[in-house]
């Protein structure tokens, strides 16, 4: 089969294109691949609960700095307080509710699965706070239910 050379060159093109283009991994490609697992996760969460709760500290000791410093440091710190918070938000969404907890099957699994389901409203709820407020009894909040969640979610 012969191809014209437009179209040669345009496949040409193309193939050159993902070749040097960048390329990034979606952890959440939402097929079994058993690649990434739970406890990656949790401890993964646990790492952006501890930059949000290390951030709202940051951010309080630098408000009142009037340095360019200490102000560029500032926005960093609130830049990673929010991305963190979210990522948690994402995490919780895209992993856990969409892809580990499963459906009860019986009547007899429906207040574990709730229980679930609740405590992972938590998390959200915590994290969307954490973004919304300096107050780190929200931070202490969101550790204690990702924590708890931790608990329920192995406890089958």
């Amino acid at each position: 089969m012969r191809f014209s050379t437009a179209l040669t060159a345009s496949l040409l093109a193309t193939v050159g294109l993902f070749a040097v283009a960048p390329q990034t991994a979606d952890a959440h490609c939402q097929i079994p691949c058993g690649i990434y697992g739970d406890e990656t996760k949790f401890q993964e969460l646990g790492l952006d609960v501890q930059t949000v709760t290390k951030a709202i500290a940051q951010i309080k000791e630098l408000a009142g700095k009037d340095d360019a410093q200490s102000k560029q440091q500032l926005g960093r710190w609130i830049a990673n307080k929010e991305s963190h918070a979210q990522n948690i938000m994402d995490e919780m969404q895209s992993y856990f509710l969409a892809q580990r907890i499963k459906f009860p099957k019986d009547e007899s699994e429906h207040d574990a699965y709730f229980a679930k389901l609740k405590t992972v409203h938590e998390v959200i709820v915590y994290s969307m706070k954490c973004k919304q407020t300096l107050d780190a009894d929200n931070a202490t909040k969101l550790k204690a239910a990702l924590d708890t969640f931790h608990g329920l979610y192995h406890a089958h």
